[in-house]
């Protein structure tokens, strides 16, 4: 594989290769055409011929070699036709127009300092006075020459010839002038320093040329120009240290000509800022503008006072203050004005290349220099010694620069190259360091010819290093500003360069006044200059602060995220109107759905990045927040769209309400951003800005879960294809970002997700059979997996070693990632088709092919570790053998665990103690194979994960034979070994984090604890199983592995460990219950001292006690719950644990000597526990705040049964406005408007009864927040029968509400008499009076609650008296329309008399026991009201 990747990138480098030579051959043509010298035309066709057949030899040796990688012959073959390349390109770029003339420039520097390495100076043939003269003006006459090369680098190469030239000549003159002045100093020391100034002036020379002559061959390289105008600063410096100390001059005039040398090498950050200055923020130059500018006022005000006083050294000393804050402000407004530049939408940032080329010519420079320093005969031991220290200096730096750009790199060739010169540099200089140590011992010829020779492989090295580094693949990318941002930035520029312009005239002045303090119109002009430099400066400060980046970019987002919010609310309402537009007909439903997740993911993207912006990157803020604002319109769009196109209206007001959620959410993080400003101090908007990502953050995942299940159900898998697509393209990108973790980490994680896949995928297997509509879920389950696996993929091939096994888990993560872009889509597919047969076999095909695509991922996985990845497998072995003990304590417990046969457990106690100690023998194979070989550690993780199965399986034996009549005793056995094998996932784990790490690493440390348990809990399953058919001791040992687990679990909940998952205050104190309860077994068992208690109270024990610790921990670290308040939580959980485990230790002191002071000790333990557990409620309630409440308060019961009746009051309302008249022949128009008329009555009577209900709960919430009614223990009782009665009272609002919607709909229906209808409303009439009695017991008559509830009660009453007056008239009236028909005849007559009789008594005799049967109904009711219901009826 390795192979074919080289293959690969050979042709594509021959291929680039050839085409660069193509490019350089039309450019060689067209600058000899260009050069007017035939002779400089010659050399540079010649060198370009050269170079093109040395580039042949070279593609042609590289083949060679790739064809033959082991072959030393050829790989020699092919560094030397590289060198001889590398060694052409030099050439012809030296043979460039000013090219060659700056070399000479160098050259001509390099000569004239060795001017410097003599050990007597010339003797002096002129003055003092003219000496310094001379100097003062050589000086002056350099460092203009110096500010020529800056402005001609940017210009011709004739220019830039003549201005190096011109450098070079007045670097000469300069030179022999410090020399001169040298010879005049009296003291050795002084002369020393003049000489050390005077190279310092050489090598910032050197620089300078560099600097120019790379800025002129590639103009846009980045950060060129601000390196060169920082080249020529270091010259001015140099030049005023030199002049400082030579110098004699009239007061305060050599202080103010330095300060104006240094203001005039600064201009030039202001000519054209296009390139970062320095790496000050924005927020950061305003602070820098700040401070220098009360600086700079300070130290004018000194400059004018000490002016007038004639205190020259303080002068003096103002005035390189004065010069400082200059410098210090023109560096913040040029840095400052790049940023405003940059930050503009329309351009584009730098990017940082991967090395400086710069740095690596002046490296080469200097070793260069030293090495002839160090050939040189004429070098004495100290400058051999100093040229030795520069090439050390400078090599180190070269070999960091190469270990730097090999780890940024993510091209293996380059990689490898880097890493091969960097050991070639070092190699070579070690070589020169020996033979410079033999010649500092014996400056003899011979040792001299050594040093000679081992300098040419160094410089041979060094110049290939460069020439490599020089690569434009490597090289930065300068900022392009627009038009747009150059504006922006003119403001900022301006007043910098009026604030230099007038401090310039300033200082002018001051070095007059300073001589002539006695000059009338001097001082004047000096006030005039110091009034324009204050001006200058604040209108830079003002300049600055209104150009912050990203501001006016926020602004305009946040006005476009506002038009979109208020087109969805359009749709919004459209939608609700069954009346919304959306897009053109032809654009499908799944294009739509495509686009909108399209836009969420790349709004998603994006949250991030303008979290880090707001924070601390202000340039990158504008950029950020436009592109954001950019997806919105599309989102909106293509929301509208798809809502348009779905018929169900639930489903088209989900997706709105979540493209709105999203809008609004954006729109409150842009807010926060603006606030935030990329101003890393401004600390205060930092949470602010948190919590809106937060927010936004949880907008996308749920818009995107509504599309995804749309999608899954419909066989759109288009989504999920192109996140596995984008995945696999984040796999190959370039450098990652830096690991947090370790390969081991990575690893286990990938076996996580990779085994996850597999399972998903066999599960998509079986539901293509059983049920297909279920794939689209279990597609998405695969494409978050991979999308996790394909991340940690990227951070373990970035820290695997050796690189061959990176890349290998690379590959199989891409082959994998193909096969479940192949399974998702099959399975939209048969979504689509759920019975094509033929989809279906596909679908089977691909599920297989990612299963072994899954066993592929681990076995590269296995290749980079095969011992830790035997951990991973044997920690996932004892994790199923704890759950599968688990599983076996819960038969125990129930009494359930029978023996199959008459063995008892003395048959097996000799195979448990056997295979324990065979446990204890694989523990230490196991700590010692951390530090061993991947094979010994694979081996004992092996033997270990074996030999624990076989320990459970003899012990569940043991355990079983022992019978279900005492089933405390084998939950104490198979608590003893699930411990071990608790203790042995610890030990595997930590073994496998401690894997290759070095004696002293933490990780270490925690490996050997972890064994120090593991050893512990395997000796006390041996203590137990040798004690647990001794009846005496049993109990007693029973509760001391108890008390050690539990110390365990304290240990592992004190650790710093993040749960995986939360849960609710409201489990843990369901948990905390638990505590009670084991609390006071452990007391009764205490003063019991009979060994089966205390055994169920070692059971209980561990059991309460390890679920109060988890759910503490986890209620602890939920995201909502403020730090302060879990910080409380752990300590209360550790103090309770701690206070228990000291109950259990006074219970086994009780056992031991059962004395009565002993026993009285219990109780104090008890108590201290109880009231750790109270602390712990408490601080569950804080969890949730004001909100949280007690689920079985009565106060709290009463409300929710309140809002339940109201409930079931609405529901019923809702009911009655579907119900209509049934359909029957035409009656008189009477009959109808009853029937109309009862259904509108009973409606207002639901909707009353429902406003009343909803009264009442407000009012009982009322109660309890004066504290009328709530949880006090005084009134508790009290209060539960107050509030039972407000429940039944509610209760029979609902109940009696029910009725009467039932008799309406009967009684339009025809199928219910008036009379009933008529009793209905009476009862709701008389419920909703003895609601309105229990809740006015304990309330406020004025209060505003009840003001609502008496109103709600009144339009009850209304309500029922409207509806019994309709039904009474509606039977008056059909009574009246009956009519009796009187037979005439004699006989008939007296019989229908008697039978009228007949029915009015018994009709009579029915209302009576109906009487007799509604007072015992409302007898048994009376016993249950409360008290004050009762003396209220009374």
């Amino acid at each position: 594989m390795y192979i074919f990747l080289c293959k690969d990138i050979f042709s594509v480098a021959a291929r680039e290769t050839a085409q660069a030579l193509r490019t350089l051959a039309q450019a060689a043509r067209g600058v000899a055409a260009s050069t007017k010298e035939p002779q400089s035309a010659a050399a540079m066709l010649d060198s370009a011929q050269y170079v093109m057949e040395g580039s042949a030899m070279l593609i042609h040796e590289a083949h060679q070699a790739l064809v033959s990688p082991g072959d030393a012959e050829s790989q020699q073959r092919l560094a030397q036709v590289a060198r001889a390349v590398s060694h052409s390109l030099n050439n012809c770029v030296n043979c460039l127009p000013g090219q060659k003339d700056v070399d000479m420039a160098l050259r001509s520097i390099g000569e004239a300092s060795k001017k410097l390495l003599v050990d007597t100076l010339p003797t002096c043939s002129k003055s003092f006075q003219e000496a310094q003269s001379e100097l003062n003006h050589t000086a002056a006459e350099l460092n203009h020459s110096a500010g020529d090369v800056v402005h001609s680098s940017r210009g011709t190469s004739s220019q830039l010839a003549m201005a190096s030239g011109k450098f070079s000549e007045d670097f000469d003159e300069f030179l022999d002038t410090g020399i001169e002045m040298a010879g005049h100093t009296q003291c050795q020391e002084d002369q020393i320093e003049v000489i050390g100034n005077l190279k310092n002036i050489s090598m910032a020379s050197s620089k300078l040329l560099l600097a120019a002559k790379s800025l002129s061959v590639d103009p846009g390289a980045a950060n060129a120009k601000n390196l060169l105008a920082a080249a020529a600063r270091t010259v001015t410096e140099s030049i005023n240290q030199l002049i400082t100390l030579c110098t004699q001059q009239a007061p305060g005039q050599k202080e103010c000509d330095n300060a104006l040398r240094e203001l005039e090498a600064v201009r030039g950050l202001l000519d054209n800022p296009s390139e970062p200055v320095s790496e000050l923020s924005y927020f950061d130059c305003i602070e820098s503008v700040m401070e220098n500018s009360k600086v700079l006022g300070e130290s004018m005000a000194g400059i004018s006072q000490h002016c007038k006083t004639g205190d020259v050294p303080a002068f003096g000393h103002c005035v390189g203050v004065a010069s400082k804050a200059l410098c210090g402000l023109t560096e913040a407004a040029g840095q400052a004005s790049y940023l405003v530049g940059v930050s503009d939408p329309n351009s584009q940032s730098g990017h940082e290349g991967l090395v400086d080329p710069i740095q690596f010519a002046r490296a080469n420079q200097a070793i260069q220099m030293a090495c002839q320093n160090l050939v040189d005969p004429a070098s004495s031991p100290s400058q051999v010694l100093s040229a030795a220290t520069i090439v050390a200096k400078h090599t180190s730096a070269l070999c960091n620069a190469c270990r730097l750009a090999s780890s940024k790199t993510s091209n293996p060739v380059a990689r490898r190259h880097f890493v091969q010169s960097a050991k070639e540099v070092a190699n070579t200089t070690a070589n020169l360091v020996k033979t410079i140590k033999a010649l500092d011992g014996d400056f003899s010829e011979e040792n001299r010819d050594r040093c000679r020779v081992a300098t040419t492989p160094l410089i041979e090295a060094v110049e290939n290093l460069s020439t490599f580094a020089s690569n434009p693949e490597f090289a930065s990318i300068p900022a392009q500003i627009s038009n747009e941002g150059s504006a922006a930035q003119e403001p900022i520029v301006r007043s910098a360069r009026s604030m230099l312009d007038s401090s310039t005239l300033l200082l002018e002045t001051a070095r007059s006044l300073i001589i002539n303090p006695k000059d009338p119109p001097t001082w004047s002009i000096l006030a005039g200059h110091s009034r324009t430099v204050s001006d200058s400066i604040k209108s830079l400060i003002t300049s600055i602060r209104d150009k912050a980046p990203g501001q006016r970019e926020c602004d305009y987002s946040i006005d476009n995220i506002n038009k979109c919010i208020r087109d969805i609310e359009q749709a919004s309402l459209a939608a609700v109107g069954q009346s919304l537009q959306g897009c053109r007909d032809d654009i499908s439903l799944e294009a739509l759905q495509e686009q909108l997740t399209s836009s969420v993911q790349e709004i998603g993207h994006l949250i991030d990045p303008i979290n880090t912006a707001a924070r601390g990157e202000a340039a990158q803020l504008g950029h950020k927040v436009t592109q954001l604002a950019s997806y919105f319109e599309p989102l909106i769009v293509a929301s509208v769209g798809l809502a348009s196109k779905i018929m169900d209206q639930q489903q088209q007001m989900n997706i709105l309400d979540q493209t709105k959620t999203l809008s609004e959410s954006a729109l409150q993080m842009l807010y926060a951003a603006k606030e935030g400003g990329g101003n890393p101090k401004a600390a205060h908007t930092h949470d602010a800005i948190a919590e809106a990502v937060q927010l936004m953050k949880e907008a996308v995942d749920d818009i995107m879960v509504t599309l995804n299940e749309a999608a899954s159900e419909g066989g759109m898998v288009g989504g999920m294809v192109e996140a596995i697509a984008e995945a696999m393209g984040r796999l190959n990108e370039g450098t990652p970002p830096e690991p947090e973790g370790s390969f081991v980490d990575y690893q286990t994680t990938m076996v996580k997700y990779s085994k996850a896949i597999a399972i998903t995928t066999q599960e998509m297997m079986t539901k293509s059979v059983t049920c297909p509509e279920e794939l689209g879920g279990l597609a998405s389950q695969v494409t978050v997996d991979y999308s996790q696996l394909a991340h940690q993929g990227r951070l373990a091939a970035a820290t695997a070693e050796p690189e061959e096994v990176g890349f290998q888990i690379k590959t199989r993560v891409q082959e994998l990632g193909h096969g479940c872009i192949y399974l998702v889509q099959k399975a939209g597919a048969l979504q689509m088709s759920p019975t094509d047969s033929f989809s279906k076999r596909e679908l089977i095909e691909c599920a297989r092919g990612v299963t072994e695509k899954v066993s592929m991922v681990l076995s590269a996985l296995q290749a980079g570790n095969k011992g830790t990845q035997a951990c991973i497998t044997a920690a996932s072995t004892v994790s199923g053998i704890i759950a599968d003990l688990d599983t076996t304590i819960m038969f125990a417990s129930a009494g359930t665990l029978n023996p199959e046969n008459e063995e008892s457990f003395a048959d097996h106690r000799e195979s448990i103690l056997k295979t324990a100690k065979a446990l204890v023998e694989d523990t230490k194979r196991l700590v010692s194979g951390a530090a061993s070989s991947q094979d010994r550690l694979a081996q004992a993780a092996q033997s270990s994960a074996n030999t624990i199965t076989m320990l459970t399986d003899v012990v569940k034996l043991g355990a079983t034979s022992m019978g279900s009549d005492d089933p405390e005793t084998q939950v104490v056995l198979i608590n003893a070994v699930r411990d071990v094998a608790k203790a042995l996932a610890e030990l595997i784990g930590a073994t496998k984090c401690a894997a290759g790490k070095p004696a002293d690493d933490p990780s270490m440390y925690q490996l050997k604890s972890a064994a120090k348990v593991m050893v512990t809990n395997v000796t006390s399953l041996l203590k137990t199983v040798k004690a647990v058919e001794d009846e005496a001791t049993r109990g007693t040992r029973a509760l001391e592995a108890t008390i050690e687990c539990i110390k365990q679990e304290l240990t592992v909940f004190q650790s710093k460990d993040v749960p995986e998952k939360s849960t609710t205050p409201e489990e843990f104190i369901r948990m905390t219950k638990g505590i009670t309860t084991a609390t006071a077994k452990a007391v009764a068992a205490g003063n019991s001292a009979q060994q089966e208690h205390v055994i169920a109270t070692a059971n209980l024990s561990r059991k309460a006690i390890s679920d109060m610790l988890t759910t503490c921990k986890q209620a602890a670290c939920h995201p909502e719950v403020s730090e302060e308040v879990r910080s409380k939580a752990l300590h209360y959980g550790s103090e309770c644990t701690t206070g228990y485990i000291d109950l259990l230790e006074q219970v086994l002191l009780v056992l031991q000597k059962p004395t009565a002071d002993q026993r009285q000790q219990l109780a104090v333990h008890s108590k201290c526990v109880a009231g750790c557990v109270t602390e712990l409620i408490q601080t569950a309630e804080a969890m949730k705040g004001s909100e949280w409440v007690d689920p079985e308060d009565p106060t709290v019961i009463a409300e929710t049964e309140l809002l339940g009746a109201a409930a079931s009051i609405e529901a019923a309302a809702k009911k009655l406005e579907q119900l209509k008249p049934r359909a029957k022949p035409k009656q008189a128009d009477e009959t109808l408007d009853f029937e109309e008329q009862i259904l509108e009555a009973a409606k207002s009577i639901a909707a009353a009864t429902s406003a009343l209900v909803k009264s009442a709960s407000a009012a009982q919430r009322e109660l309890v927040a004066q504290g009328k009614v709530g949880s006090i223990l005084a009134n508790a009782v009290d209060d539960g029968q107050w509030s039972h009665g407000l429940i039944s009272a509610a209760r029979m609002v609902a109940a009696a509400t029910s009725n009467l919607c039932e008799a309406a709909n009967a009684s339009v229906q025809g199928h219910a008499s008036e009379e009933k209808l008529i009793s209905s409303a009476k009862q709701v009439a008389a419920s909703t009076a003895q609601l309105l009695v229990a809740c006015k017991v304990k309330a406020q008559p004025d209060s505003e609650a009840m003001r609502r509830l008496q109103a709600a009660g009144n339009a009850v009453k209304r309500a029922s008296d409207n509806l019994v007056k309709a039904a009474q008239k509606a039977a008056f009236d059909k009574a009246d329309d009956h009519s009796v028909v009187v037979k005439t005849r004699f006989v008939g007559g007296i019989a229908q008399i008697i039978a009228a009789q007949e029915e009015m008594l018994r009709k009579e005799r029915e209302l009576e026991e109906a009487r007799k049967k509604l007072a015992q109904i409302r007898q048994q009711q009376y016993k249950f009201l409360p008290t004050e219901l009762r003396e209220d009826e009374r």
